[in-house]
């Protein structure tokens, strides 16, 4: 799904607490978190700059320079703000591949059409700026939503935008001259609140984003190198710090990735992702109570929550526990029955156990209810090749 890659990551879940932490524990202790010296190595690795990450190439300026249109009242070329919009799905729709992990510059998207929705937005917003526009991010409260990756659970965010004519003094901006800009419209976005934030958060997120694929693929000089950076560019994210705690721990860095964990939990004391992982250091270094007490709590507070199941459900496929995935995909059936991937879930899981009608039958149900086109295509391919068995 067209989802921005928040990466919050984790060996096991994500979590809550079950009571709020004595402040002394969690004070903020800013930059004393970052160790340059536990990877003296990240210095080989070239990060990309703002400019470059927000840089328009001579195609992309070309692109948005054809949109712009004379005003009647005056001899200067004036934006459109829908028609840009209008334009920029266009050009999206022409061979675009979605990929999660696609991360990449404003220019880069332009010319690879690969990316996620956060590179699609950050090329967007570029596009807005260069055309005279205004633009702004904004994250979108969701529910919690995992994907297995390499072994990770990882966590995905929402990002979108919007766009309006840029605001002259005294002036009023009509209501019909303002665009929301989503790459992944999904009428459940509706439901939930958003929040503007600053194109240096959006910046942070983006090196965050790089920082855990690189951890993903254990080049960990490399993920340091983009989450110091990130750090540098938005001190406050609190997302960062978690990633750095995981980046920590994977290292056997145990009291550099608790410090992490709690200056993630000093900035925001509700991210369940730092909570999870400080649980699961305190399970590796004899806190068990500790531990289980936070875990225990978080279930029950996840227990609504249909992705909760379907992350278990992957993990029992990963295991080969097939029966158990099942169960836990149908546990996150019942709290929402079109839910594209939970459903796919299913057909695999059936598949592996040698149930082809059953599997055959859920990943139709998949692909009819997939929320974009390219997990339908997904879908409808392995519906082919199964129905050719049948």
């Amino acid at each position: 799904m067209n989802r921005i890659l928040n990466l919050f990551l984790s060996i096991c879940l994500l979590c809550a607490c079950v009571t709020t932490p004595d402040p002394s524990d969690l004070s903020k202790s800013s930059f004393k978190n970052l160790d340059d010296n536990l990877f003296p190595s990240y210095k080989l690795f070239k990060v990309e700059t703002k400019d470059q990450i927000f840089a328009l190439n001579e195609g992309a300026k070309l692109f948005v320079d054809r949109i712009k249109k004379p005003s009647p009242s005056s001899a200067v070329n004036t934006p459109d703000v829908k028609k840009l919009v209008e334009n920029i799905f266009d050009h999206t729709k022409m061979g675009l591949s979605y990929r999660n992990n696609a991360n990449s510059t404003a220019s880069e998207t332009f010319d690879n059409r690969t990316a996620n929705c956060l590179s699609l937005s950050i090329m967007t917003f570029a596009m807005a700026k260069y055309a005279g526009l205004d633009a702004a991010f904004y994250v979108v409260d969701i529910p919690e939503y995992w994907v297995r990756q390499s072994g990770f659970d990882v966590l995905n965010g929402h990002i979108n935008l919007k766009i309006s004519p840029e605001k002259e003094p005294n002036s009023i901006v009509l209501l019909s001259e303002i665009v929301d800009v989503d790459f992944d419209p999904q009428d459940i976005r509706n439901q939930f609140p958003r929040k503007r934030i600053a194109p240096d958060r959006a910046l942070a997120m983006f090196y965050v984003n790089k920082g855990a694929e690189a951890l993903m693929q254990n080049s960990y000089s490399k993920a340091y190198a983009y989450f110091r950076e990130a750090v540098l560019t938005d001190p406050e994210y609190s997302s960062t710090w978690t990633n750095l705690g995981v980046l920590f721990r994977i290292n056997g860095y145990y009291e550099a990735a608790e410090k992490a964990y709690r200056h993630s939990l000093a900035l925001d004391e509700s991210n369940w992702t730092a909570w999870e992982n400080l649980a699961y250091l305190m399970n590796r270094t004899d806190r068990k109570n500790e531990g289980n007490a936070i875990l225990n709590r978080l279930k029950r507070l996840r227990l609504h929550n249909p992705f909760y199941h379907q992350i278990l459900g992957e993990k029992a496929f990963e295991k080969g526990e097939y029966a158990k995935a099942i169960r836990h995909y149908r546990n996150g059936l019942k709290l929402d029955r079109k839910k594209a991937q939970i459903l796919f879930g299913l057909g695999k899981s059936y598949y592996a156990e040698g149930n082809i009608n059953k599997a055959a039958h859920y990943l139709s149900l998949a692909a009819r209810f997939a929320p974009n086109k390219d997990l339908e295509k997904r879908y409808q391919s392995k519906l082919s090749l199964l129905q050719t068995s049948l």
